[in-house]
């Protein structure tokens, strides 16, 4: 399983990549796409809106069901990845390069789990 050593993780699949102490850029993990299955909708929030850490902010839809994304923090939406909205299957082929969103004004996080720990976490899911 491909877990980047230089990002952070949640339990429930997502990853985090700190690019300034205060702005984080979210996404989903190669082993929350591989358990989806291919992606054909992602419903993401708007910029400007309000994010709270442990709470739905985003949905995405696969040929299996649909599921919410949670957030590992809570800030304000920076930047949207609007080239999901055309393109899906991206975070199929590429999950660690299509992004959801950037977070700004980050308050409060997530006890976010090192590349180490969530492979163990993988390893015990699987």
């Amino acid at each position: 399983m491909n877990v980047p050593k230089d990002l952070k993780y949640t339990k429930t699949h997502e990853w985090v990549r700190e690019l300034s102490e205060s702005k984080v850029r979210i996404g989903l993990t190669n082993y929350a796409q591989s358990e989806l299955g291919d992606l054909v909708f992602v419903n993401l929030p708007a910029v400007e809106d309000q994010i709270v850490m442990g709470e739905t902010f985003a949905d995405v839809e696969s040929v299996k069901a649909v599921s919410d994304i949670y957030s590992p923090v809570t800030g304000k939406i920076d930047e949207v990845n609007e080239a999901l909205n055309d393109n899906p299957g991206e975070i199929n082929s590429n999950c660690y390069e299509a992004w959801l969103v950037e977070v700004v004004d980050v308050s409060r996080r997530e006890e976010l789990l090192s590349a180490e720990a969530y492979e163990q976490l993988i390893e015990a899911e699987g």
